[in-house]
């Protein structure tokens, strides 16, 4: 038995950061129902690359979903929806704030008929403050947030992060703490409201950055710290085929075999966070030294070593490595639309309770009219909605 299961979790988002929170909360048993506007639906199913009309990148996190078609700018359409909150234990929503409330879906409207509900609002800036209302994607929260501002290489610009770091940080930290919030109401029976502020969640990220900022009254640069590309020992290297290695000795016994497994000078392995000339001069030697052999060999080499180091994989190397075939990350899941949809599956295994892959994602409304039959609509009331415009 999946660990959510039995959970009810209406979503009212769009994109990748509700998207991947409900996912998450899917994987582990519950009950999501994705709903969506008629004929348009979530703005994901739009995104290319397609796959037989089908947008690879919703498929990825709507797996283990229903979808619902609701317009919720008709009184029939809001009315539904409520109807339908009335029964869940979650409800997830991504507006800018003060749409829900002018849609008649907030929290406040949600909670008249569902006194313990989990309402979680997750938005790029928050309920609160100036930035509030402003639009908003993941590239800009993490320019607010700091995150931007570090990454790339000393003395080059910014570099867009390789992964959506605000979206995705949002989305773990929503589902975390929706999990806490029914914790909560587990011992007392309270329902609450959760404001995600993605912004904020990437600022929490940077706590080690932070907390050295503070201690010493400047903030890191780019290339130039520790874990940001500042020390030979915990960077990356070209190697002589043109691929790259990931070193990580920051640790003086893992530095001290990197320098003999390289064949380094004796004084090299004192020198792990000198700066200056001598810091410029061990770069310029492991540069040098990697690029002597390809980026597998030098893999092989360290790894009999005991040194920290990984290749650096494009996507098309990730899943045919051994380790994360035995991982067993990647599974296929069938579609009625597209024939067989590979997914990443949940990342994290339980004894007693695992996760799974009950169904694909869902058809734009598929499920309209069977939840709406279980909420006690009748044939001819959807059918009068359906005519309407109303689903």
């Amino acid at each position: 038995m999946e660990p959510l299961k039995g959970l009810k979790v209406v979503d009212l988002t769009r994109l990748l950061p509700g998207a991947f929170c409900t996912l998450l909360l899917a994987d582990m048993g519950a009950d999501v129902i994705k709903v969506e506007e008629p004929t348009r639906g979530d703005y994901m199913r739009e995104l290319p690359p397609k796959i037989d009309g089908e947008s690879a990148l919703f498929l990825a996190v709507n797996r283990n979903k229903k979808s619902i078609t609701l317009n919720l700018k008709a009184e029939r359409g809001r009315e539904a929806f409520l109807r339908l909150a009335k029964t869940a234990d979650v409800v997830v929503e991504g507006f800018r704030p003060g749409v829900a409330k002018r849609l008649g879906v907030d929290y406040e409207s949600v909670r008249k008929v569902n006194e313990s509900v989990i309402y979680c609002s997750i938005t790029g800036y928050g309920q609160s403050g100036p930035y509030r209302g402003m639009p908003g994607h993941d590239i800009n929260y993490a320019a607010l947030a700091g995150a931007l501002s570090l990454t790339g290489m000393r003395g080059g610009p910014p570099v867009i992060l390789g992964v959506q770091v605000a979206d995705l940080s949002g989305a773990l930290f929503a589902a975390l703490s929706i999990l806490a919030a029914l914790h909560h109401r587990e011992k007392t029976g309270e329902g609450q409201y959760i404001d995600v502020s993605m912004t904020d969640c990437v600022i929490s990220l940077l706590s080690m950055l932070i907390g050295a900022y503070f201690a010493e009254g400047k903030p890191p640069k780019r290339g130039e710290t520790l874990l940001l590309g500042g020390l030979p020992c915990y960077n990356v290297y070209e190697t002589g085929d043109g691929g790259y290695i990931a070193v990580g000795a920051p640790e003086e016994r893992f530095w001290r075999k990197l320098c003999r497994a390289l064949n380094l000078p004796r004084e090299f392995e004192e020198w792990q966070y000198a700066d200056g000339d001598a810091r410029e001069r061990i770069f310029s030697v492991l540069r040098e030294k990697f690029l002597t052999k390809g980026r597998d060999e030098w893999v092989e080499i360290l790894c009999r070593a005991d040194v920290p180091c990984a290749p650096v994989y494009t996507l098309d190397e990730v899943f045919v490595d051994p380790h994360i075939k035995a991982r067993g990350l990647l599974v296929e899941v069938p579609h009625p639309r597209v024939g067989r949809v590979k997914q990443v599956r949940f990342p994290v295994n339980f004894s007693l309770t695992p996760t799974s892959i009950r169904s694909p994602p869902p058809l734009l409304g598929q499920h309209t009219e069977e939840i709406l039959s279980s909420l006690g609509y009748t044939k001819e009331e959807i059918e009068e909605m359906r005519r309407n415009g109303v689903i």
